[in-house]
């Protein structure tokens, strides 16, 4: 059994940060870490989701994902955040979902969490950026431990040089503009070799 237990959380309409998720839940297990991935519960009427073919078909693609619950975040030693961006901020479903940890704040089982998040948007500079750091915002007040990627790998380059948090730009097609999954493997190793670090001097205080 690993030492570090990793929770995902993603929201996805389209399965861009679903395929995030999926490449960083392989880097984690690379680094011997438990991994689960959960998906944010969707809050859009079914008659909007019905008028967006890719949107409709990604969700019943994805139908048994596990969706979050407060008690997830408990589970994990770490999470990885992968959202997209609405107009600069984390989309809605996600913010919803974290308005609902005040329990978990309140007992301080959200302290010392390492967390590190992932976005994208459908143009270089449609906010990915300020999603990942508004989602730091939150984590701030949890008192858990920003775990960026930073320039810590020569991938983090390659897939477009984003220090916060992999990010990526979606085209017209659907498709990833920018090679990332080296990043967001890379970003979760580094996610689980923190909450490593900070088990293993807890342990040794």
């Amino acid at each position: 059994m690993s030492d570090i237990k990793l929770a995902i959380v993603y929201y996805s309409s389209g399965g861009t940060n679903y395929q995030l998720a999926q490449w960083a839940a392989e880097g984690a297990r690379e680094a011997g870490a438990e991994v689960k991935i959960f998906r944010v519960p969707e809050l859009a009427p079914q008659s909007v989701i019905d008028n967006v073919p890719s949107w409709k078909a990604h969700l019943e693609a994805t139908k048994d994902v596990p969706e979050v619950k407060p008690a997830d975040l408990d589970w994990a030693d770490a999470i990885i955040f992968s959202v997209p961006t609405r107009f600069g901020v984390m989309a809605s479903q996600l913010k919803q979902f974290l308005d609902t940890t005040g329990g978990l704040w309140a007992q301080g089982k959200l302290n010392n969490k390492v967390v590190s998040a992932m976005s994208s948007a459908q143009n270089p500079h449609g906010g990915q950026e300020a999603t990942i750091l508004s989602l730091y915002t939150m984590m701030y007040h949890w008192g858990a431990i920003v775990a960026a990627p930073g320039y810590t790998d020569e991938s983090i380059f390659r897939g477009g040089g984003n220090p916060y948090g992999t990010s990526v730009t979606v085209a017209q097609d659907g498709k990833m503009v920018e090679d990332v999954e080296p990043a967001v493997k890379h970003q979760a190793k580094r996610t689980v070799e923190v909450a490593k670090w900070l088990k293993k001097g807890r342990e040794n205080s």
